[in-house]
């Protein structure tokens, strides 16, 4: 059994993809990213809501360290930015449908994140303070 794509309307076999070398995906390549997908909704879902608005601060200021050094043309890996922008829209997506399961309406919700939102107390992301920890740990040495 040959599997099979369609390019513009016209079904085209696998084998007959790699005559033409087109970018057809694999058939399996699919199922393994949705259940990396799941996996990370259930490490999610086991996350108290506090947790999760930890975690949702930390990962926006490590997104922030990043369009720094976008910014400042420091070396960084782009794909950070994706995998970072989808791990807080799931984490969001999570929060949301707990307050749906509470009752929480479309506009308490809104009220409710900007009261969040200006309760955030400013604080270092965490690759910003294991930065400084190497530092410190590197002029100790070079002291001693």
């Amino acid at each position: 059994s040959s599997s099979s794509s369609s390019l513009y309307g016209v079904r085209i076999s696998h084998n007959m993809c790699r005559l033409l070398r087109c970018r057809c995906s694999p058939p399996s390549s699919g199922v393994m990213m949705m259940a990396k997908r799941d996996e990370e909704l259930k490490e999610i879902r086991a996350k108290s809501t506090q947790e999760i608005n930890e975690e949702i601060v930390d990962l926006k200021g490590e997104l922030l360290m990043l369009r720094l050094q976008r910014s400042a043309r420091n070396e960084f890996k782009s794909s950070e930015f994706r995998r970072m922008s989808k791990r807080i829209a799931r984490m969001l997506t999570v929060k949301r449908e707990r307050e749906m399961e509470e009752g929480v309406g479309r506009r308490l919700s809104r009220k409710l994140d900007r009261e969040w939102k200006k309760n955030i107390v400013p604080r270092p992301p965490p690759s910003l303070i294991k930065l400084r920890e190497e530092e410190a740990a590197a002029e100790a040495k070079e002291s001693s």
